[in-house]
Formats: structure tokens, sequence, C-alpha cells
């Protein structure tokens, strides 16, 4: 089989296409001919052994994809032959067969293809999870998304206009934010043209009730100064790379709440909850992931590097099967 490879840290450029023997299925596991892979921020860092985890090289990288069942090892269950699922985990997908635990996967519901289904299982499924169950947030209140044009933060615009919230889109580029108001931003701010704390004040006077963070760095406190009294941050990652120090006197005065979304975290009833009812938009075409670009497999390094230079619209797919 063809599969990209990741023979030594570095940038994207590093990653080269190869061919390695078919994987064979352990007890538990399956193997999946992929149809199509998404590219997320930290197959980015993995690649350039700057991730929190580490993977031994050479690996092959991509952590989300979509295909057929082919193979099944012993005492596998729940998952057959010519089932189409869709699956996470740390690397492995950019590849034309990956193995992994049946455990890890779930079934992709009719009507949805391998590219649609790879771009909304990591993005989707986070800002959802984020929505319903950190942010908790209802219809009429006032959202913030920050890194609004990506994967997970284009998702939270689309999932929160669904709820019924007002969103403020907070981007990069004009084509960002356009992206950000066809999917349901009532409002959109652009962080390089004007400091954020002063749009973010004029276009909600009356503060925030939640603020949606996957970016980090400098845009986190002026988003935090958005809140109303008792609003909720919910961070979700730092795709700009930095970390971000809270003044923590921000968080005593304003009596808000500042919480990291973990999938595991989630209650057991509540994480079935908003499984339920992300599939029922999914496959009711109420929402769809926003596409951005498509690659072969050949140019996953191209795929990596477009992400890792923040230039993504929504999801950047690699559809392997072309």
């Amino acid at each position: 089989m063809r599969a990209a490879v990741c023979a030594a840290y570095g940038p994207p450029e590093v990653v080269r296409v190869e061919e390695l023997p078919s994987p064979a299925p352990g007890p538990g596991e399956v193997v999946v001919r992929v149809g199509a892979a998404a590219v997320n921020f930290p197959d980015v860092l993995l690649v350039a052994g700057r991730y929190q985890v580490s993977v031994p090289t050479p690996f092959v990288p991509g952590s989300e994809f979509a295909g057929t069942v082919i193979g099944t090892g012993f005492a596998t269950t729940g998952f057959g032959i010519g089932d189409r699922v869709v699956g996470t985990g740390m690397f492995g997908a950019f590849a034309e067969e990956v193995a992994v635990a049946a455990a890890v996967l779930s079934p992709v519901p009719d009507g949805i293809d391998d590219r649609v289904a790879a771009a909304s299982g990591v993005a989707h499924r986070t800002a959802w999870h984020t929505l319903r169950s950190v942010a908790r947030v209802e219809r009429d209140d006032e959202v913030v998304v920050l890194g609004a044009g990506g994967g997970v933060g284009l998702a939270a615009v689309q999932l929160a206009a669904h709820l019924g919230a007002r969103v403020t889109a907070v981007a990069s580029s004009t084509e960002k934010l356009d992206a950000a108001v066809r999917h349901g931003a009532h409002r959109v701010v652009n962080h390089r043209t004007r400091p954020l704390r002063d749009a973010l004040r004029e276009a909600i006077p009356e503060g925030a009730a939640a603020v949606i963070d996957p970016v980090g760095g400098e845009l986190a406190e002026p988003a935090l100064r958005s809140l109303r009294r008792g609003g909720r941050f919910v961070t979700v990652g730092f795709a700009s790379g930095t970390i971000p120090r809270i003044p923590l006197n921000l968080v005593l005065i304003k009596g808000v709440t500042v919480q990291g979304f973990q999938f595991g975290d989630i209650p057991a009833g509540e994480f079935e909850r908003n499984e339920r009812e992300l599939r029922e938009l999914l496959s009711g075409n109420a929402v769809r992931p926003h596409i951005g670009a498509v690659y072969a497999l050949d140019d996953v390094a191209a795929a990596l590097r477009q992400v890792a230079d923040g230039r993504a619209v929504g999801k950047v797919v690699v559809d392997v099967a072309r």
C-alpha cells in the first residue's frame, strides 16, 4: 500500500509517500481502506516533534479518516467487512489502509461520503460537545468564536448558530470571515485590522455569554474581557502555537468560568446525547463541514503546509482514494 511517512521530525516537507506493507489487524482491530483523511493542526505538531506527546519516527501521520472495513482481527465485534466507518487516532490516517481498534470507530450515516465524514469527525464533534456540555450555549446567547475560519472554529460558528446563538466570529482574513458569515455568523471581526478588545466591546456592549477559543495566544485575554459577568470561557486548543497567560484578577472580578475541553470529561449520558444529536444533524443535512481544500495522497506535505501556515479555511482533506 502507499502511505505518507514522516522519517524524521521537521517541517511538513519531510513527509514523503512510500510503499509499505499492508497492515494486519490484531485482536479487537479492523483494517480500513481509507477513502479520505482530514488534516488537523496536531498532525503538523507531531511531524515537527513539537506535540505534547511524541511518536517515534518513522511513522505515518494523520489522525482522522473515513473509509470501508476490509479486514477484522480475532475477537473483533461491532464492525464487519464492507461497513463504512469514520475514526480517529494519534497517527496512521494518511495511508491507503490503516489498522485500528474497532472501539475508536463509528458508523458513517447513510448519505454522507468519505470526505464529509472525515472532515466532521474531530472538528464538529469537538465543537458540538463544547457548545452543548461545557459552554452550555442556549438560544439568543452571545457567543464569541476565535479562529472562526479554522476547522473547529468554523464548526463552532455553524453549530452555535444552529442552536440559535448570536455569533461573533473572529478571524485573520476576509476569506475566513466570509466563510463564517455563510455558516451563520451574525458579526465578524478581523483581529489583524483593529484591536480585538475594542472591536468586541463595540460589537457586544453587554458582554458575551461564552467564548470558544481554539487559538490561544494574544487573542485569549481580550476575548476573556468581552465576557459578561458569569460568562464561560472554553479553551479548546492552541493553534497559534502560544499558550496564553490569563490575568486571574479578570476571573475574580467578572465571576467568569474558565474551562478546558476534553472528550473524556463529558458525562456519559451527555456524551451519548451529543453524539446522537450530531449524527442526526449531519445525516439530515442540517449542518455540513466546510471543506476548503482537497489534496491527493501524493500532496500530503502541501496539505500539512496549508494548515501549518494558518491558511486553511474550514477543513483540509486528503482524498486518499483519488
